[in-house]
């Protein structure tokens, strides 16, 4: 029986991860290693200079007749993953990293900054089959019935037909119940990004502050860009990968450059 291990960048009591561990213990055991406070936003940052605790939070069986283990890490996502590697599967790896259900979209720009792609991506330097799955709202109590009806269709079809190593899939649903689903898509990662990103204020001692804010600009002109699939209510399915050299790009800009001949 495979081993699964799940995280997130909500925390480990966010529903998104709890209905996921529940979802992917039909296919084996289920370890959860996530943060023990929300770090969205993190990518794949990691924690250097204070010290990481991890607490066992306890052990549950399945009607499956599987199990499912938490941990909560003070740390972030892809601080998650390193710790169970080195601490849990350290002589043997998971068969799958599943990353969510991140409370938010993560399509377009969103992608870069991510913390539960971050923890994707990680799980691929481990080579393990890594997913990141998002839901379309940050409403904490969201409406799942689309995510339980497909993902547990999705994460079979993975398992029986992972990508190659150094690819995570970016998995993101619309805001929608299952009936109103138009269809899944494969897609690329969509062209946009935030301009008026802060807020000046001024705090009761005359000093200026920013906080950080935003209004997102599309750029993007394909339909089958991720966002656009999401935004008609389609599921979006995006291959991202760990390597990200333009290998085209190259022998072009070598040759353009002449960089040869520098010395």
């Amino acid at each position: 029986m495979p081993d699964i291990l799940v995280t997130n960048d909500d925390s480990y009591t966010s529903k998104g991860i709890t209905l996921v561990a529940q979802m992917l213990s039909r296919f084996g055991n289920v370890t959860i290693v996530a943060p023990k406070f929300p770090q969205s936003g993190k990518s794949a940052a990691l924690t250097l200079d204070d010290p990481l605790r991890c607490s066992h939070i306890g052990t549950c069986n399945t009607s499956y007749g599987t199990t499912i283990e938490t941990y909560a890490l003070t740390g972030t996502p892809a601080d998650c993953v390193k710790w169970a590697a080195n601490y849990i599967y350290i002589n043997n790896k998971p068969a799958l990293i599943v990353s969510g259900i991140n409370h938010g979209a993560n399509t377009s720009a969103a992608s870069v900054y991510s913390g539960t792609l971050g923890a994707a991506a990680e799980g691929c330097l481990y080579g393990v089959p890594s997913i990141g799955i998002s839901i379309d709202t940050h409403n904490p109590d969201p409406d799942f019935s689309a995510l339980e009806k497909y993902v547990p269709i999705l994460v079979e079809k993975f398992l029986k037909t992972p990508p190659p190593d150094g690819i995570y899939l970016n998995i993101n649903f619309p805001n929608l119940p299952a009936g109103k689903i138009s269809g899944i898509s494969m897609a690329s990662q969509g062209k946009g990004r935030w301009i008026k990103e802060f807020n000046k204020r001024t705090d009761p001692k005359g000093r200026d502050y920013y906080w950080m804010t935003g209004n997102f600009e599309d750029l993007e002109d394909s339909p089958a860009g991720d966002h656009k699939l999401v935004g008609t209510g389609y599921v979006s399915i995006v291959p991202h990968k760990v390597d990200t050299t333009d290998y085209g790009l190259l022998g072009e800009l070598g040759k353009a450059w002449d960089i040869d001949s520098v010395k």
